[in-house]
């Protein structure tokens, strides 16, 4: 697993050359905090840093339901068993393989691996404006319907799951990349999408950390330009409907 430390947030990649999975441990003054569980296989990587680290591991925060972004989670609370397990209201149902849809919602089908045997059950479910620690909650749907990103209250950084991608090229969720089409593939609803990506950089971050690829540091005018192709690509896909 490669670790990249950016001062307290640790992005833990897992095939970082073929098809980066990434998660994130924040460190606070006396306890970190695990966002996403990556695939199975970053169990042991979670375990070695958080014990390099040396402190205590209170809580994990899922920003999405997806099973890249919560496959180790059963064995991550296995080992912390006194750890809280958070996600969003809306995504906890995703957490247990549900995918129904809400009425109010746009009855547009949930994509990407939904986990069928998770066995954990988060204790708490978040909404806008919610804390961890030094993390506040920000809902950003449309590549699921309940994602959220956690926003860094003191360094103004930003961890947003996959409202962006930066592997291959910085992009919002849902706008095709071809050299890695995965979370375009696994985006539930584009237009949805780009409106929380407009309302991650109206936060103006000095940080952006994304479920896949690398993180960028001063991202305001790249986060820009994926906005800008974004909603060309939507325009042009609307015009040829």
């Amino acid at each position: 697993m490669r670790v990249i430390r950016n001062q307290n947030l640790y992005q833990l990649t897992v095939l970082p050359s073929v098809f980066p999975v990434n998660c994130y441990i924040y460190e606070e003054e006396d306890q970190l905090t695990l966002i996403d569980a990556g695939i199975p296989s970053s169990f042991n990587g979670i375990v070695k840093l958080v014990n390099e680290i040396g402190k205590p591991l209170t809580n994990v925060v899922l920003t999405h339901g997806h099973g890249d972004h919560v496959g180790a989670l059963d064995k991550v609370k296995q080992a912390f068993p006194d750890v809280a397990v958070s996600i969003s209201e809306r995504d906890s149902r995703l957490l247990r393989g549900d995918v129904s849809l809400n009425s109010d919602e746009p009855q547009t089908p949930i994509k990407g691996g939904v986990p069928k045997r998770i066995k954990t059950i988060a204790e708490r479910k978040l909404n806008e404006g919610d804390r961890i620690g030094s993390l506040e909650v920000v809902t950003t749907p449309g590549h699921t319907p309940g994602s959220i990103s956690l926003f860094d209250t003191k360094n103004r950084a930003i961890i947003v799951g996959d409202a962006f991608q930066t592997r291959g090229k910085i992009a919002v969720g849902g706008q095709l990349v071809r050299s890695f089409p995965f979370p375009a593939f696994a985006t539930w609803h584009k237009e949805i999408a780009l409106a929380s990506a407009k309302k991650i950089l109206a936060l103006d971050p000095t940080l952006l950390a994304v479920g896949h690829g690398n993180m960028i540091e001063d991202p305001h005018q790249q986060i820009e330009k994926a906005i800008r192709e974004a909603a060309e690509q939507l325009g042009n896909v609307q015009k040829g409907a």
